[in-house]
């Protein structure tokens, strides 16, 4: 089953997706026309995507499943709980993952959209 992109989704992948660096532009491209295929059951937020391919150009990352993205994670306490991985196979967005390295913070999705928002 297929849900639209959900908000807290969209959000981690622009705020990894750099704007400045051309292959993350090529990706961002691709944001628009992405849906959810599956989610990780566990509750870490991980999301694997579906592409409708015909109506986006892939990024330059080569043909191969590659790691596109990645952005660590740190807390308002300057704790590094996990990271945020964004996976391309053959230029198109494929899946995003959140990874925990903490047993004490728990490391979601909805965490890791807090903690990537810049701060004042």
């Amino acid at each position: 089953m297929t849900e639209s992109l959900p908000a807290d989704v969209a959000d981690v992948l622009v705020a990894v997706l750099d704007t400045g660096n051309s292959v993350h532009a090529a990706l961002r491209k691709q944001v628009p026309h992405l849906s959810v295929r599956a989610r990780c059951t566990c509750g870490c937020g991980t999301a694997y995507f579906e592409l409708e391919t015909s109506e986006v150009e892939p990024a330059p990352t080569g043909p191969s499943t590659v790691v596109a993205a990645e952005a660590q994670l740190v807390t308002e306490a300057g704790d590094c709980p996990g990271e945020v991985l964004v996976f391309t196979q053959g230029g198109y967005l494929s899946w995003l993952e959140v990874c925990s390295w903490s047993d004490d913070i728990e490391v979601t999705l909805a965490a890791a959209r807090h903690w990537l928002q810049p701060r004042s």
